[in-house]
């Protein structure tokens, strides 16, 4: 076969092979291996991703127009029926990153101040207050590694007692509270469903050197604020300058694992990659946070039959459930991902679900909700699929890091949690070089294994974590994808 031909069957029981020349235009599209009459199951990866919605020819493009969803069902009956034990780690136990030790036992990989707000109202004000500390230095102060103003789009007009309103609450509070957080100031405009004085008691936080608040209206206007809130992220600097990085064990680090605009590599590459990372994280005692949950529909049962227990498969089901009563799975994949070669959501749900490797389900988190120290390991967070949403949701929970693996391209950044980004094909990776920090696309070409990717994305996370820059994090983004998930009705 022709080098611009080469198509690749991921699983003996495939009916599909996937095109992996880099050179190919349909580079991650579909193509019948054998005749798939009409009805019949579309299998990739071994799994059903749809059925033929008409007769398909051997050779023949295999995608929307002749492909139409298909699901399997789950219950909370299948778990811990295909638990996988722990993988060898290959390598020394007591490993260790540089991270900065706070005192409830958790470490940073950042020592970032934040400027948040309680409110939309106190928006202006909050990114004026960052603006100008940066602009006088403070950011430059040794062990200071940023200040960011992290704003959102509500805190009022909602419900007191709202799901909508807890969610920010626990959002706001866990950023507050992060392990990569030096210092916090909270800004609010004073008149706001969203009171501070509410905040810090439903989460039981309490003012101090490394906690201070602001109310403009109490403060005398925007100028007095501004004044005011500059001089008292001086002070956190101060108190900043005082934190140092020691040796940490990897089982201090917890990592979100995100994809956006994936493609028909994802399953095949980065995300394998990811699985593995994560897999090698576990079993040095880390945390791994698996998001978007509208995007593990079609392969729940995978996820499903790795919960330790009944009640962690039936919390997984429950949230799922409450997705299709909210939502039509089959609204994604995206037009970008169907570009890319994605057909249906239990496709790109087999890949987005790649990402959490193999080891064993210990929990699963509302949105924002904190981990569990007593259960490290594989965790899901229940969260949107839109990647800003959920990323903000899983540091939130307490992830100091993010991998973030894309077939179409990304350039997110997630202050405080810096995040690395990885390419399912090495064509994105070589035109966005300055916005991807590993190439997974040469397992596509074979020049690397899985299991090589993932231990050189494992690597370089403990990098990251001890202090190497990303490429987000050169560019300086991060502060705009801060986006605590809004519910409910808007009064």
């Amino acid at each position: 076969m022709e080098p611009s031909h080469r198509r690749i069957r991921l699983h003996p029981n495939d009916n599909v092979a996937v095109a992996v020349a880099d050179e190919d235009p349909m580079r991650g599209h579909k193509f019948a291996v054998s005749p798939i009459p009409r009805g019949e199951a579309i299998r990739k990866l071994g799994e059903q991703i749809g059925r033929a919605s008409t007769d398909i020819a051997v050779g023949d493009h295999v995608h929307s127009h002749n492909v139409e969803p298909a699901r399997r069902p789950a219950t909370a009956d299948d778990a811990a029926t295909n638990l996988i034990s722990r993988p060898e780690i290959g390598e020394a136990v007591g490993r260790t990153f540089d991270g900065y030790h706070r005192p409830d036992g958790r470490v940073g990989t950042r020592n970032h101040l934040l400027v948040l707000t309680s409110v939309n109202c106190s928006a202006s004000v909050a990114k004026v207050i960052a603006r100008m500390a940066r602009d006088r230095g403070l950011a430059e102060r040794a062990n200071v590694d940023g200040i960011t103003a992290l704003t959102h789009h509500g805190g009022c007009g909602i419900g007191v007692d709202s799901e909508g309103l807890d969610n920010l609450r626990r959002t706001l509070a866990g950023y507050a509270t992060h392990a990569n957080v030096g210092g916090v100031l909270l800004v609010g405009l004073g008149c706001e469903a969203n009171q501070i004085d509410a905040l810090l008691e439903r989460h039981g936080l309490v003012p101090g050197d490394r906690l201070r608040t602001l109310l403009i209206q109490d403060e005398g206007g925007s100028a007095a604020t501004i004044t005011r809130g500059v001089e008292l992220l001086g002070e956190l600097a101060e108190q900043a300058e005082t934190d140092r990085r020691a040796p940490a064990p990897i089982a201090k680090l917890a990592l979100a694992l995100q994809c956006g605009g994936s493609d028909g590599y994802s399953a095949i590459t980065a995300n394998p990659a990811l699985g593995r990372a994560a897999d090698l994280l576990v079993a040095h005692g880390a945390t791994v946070i698996l998001g978007e949950t509208p995007e593990m529909h079609g392969a729940e049962h995978l996820l499903v039959r790795r919960a330790v227990e009944r009640e962690v498969a039936q919390a997984l089901l429950d949230r799922l459930e409450w997705w299709r009563a909210h939502s039509e799975p089959e609204d994604n994949p995206t037009p970008g991902n169907k570009k890319g070669g994605l057909t249906t959501i239990a496709e790109k749900s087999l890949g987005a679900v790649a990402k959490a490797g193999t080891s064993p389900l210990v929990d699963v988190l509302r949105y924002a909700e904190p981990l569990r120290p007593n259960r490290p390991g594989f965790v899901i967070m229940d969260s949107p699929g839109y990647d800003p949403c959920s990323v903000t949701g899983e540091i939130a929970s307490g992830a100091n890091l993010v991998c973030f693996t894309t077939g179409r391209g990304s350039v997110s950044g997630f202050a405080p949690a810096p995040s690395i980004k990885v390419s399912t094909n090495t064509p994105l990776y070589e035109k966005m070089t300055g916005d991807i920090d590993l190439d997974a696309g040469t397992i596509a070409t074979g020049r690397e294994t899985v299991d090589e990717v993932g231990r050189r994305l494992f690597d370089l996370l403990v990098a990251t974590a001890g202090g190497r820059a990303t490429a987000s994090e050169r560019l300086g983004f991060g502060e705009e994808e801060f986006v605590p998930w809004q519910m409910g009705v808007v009064t």
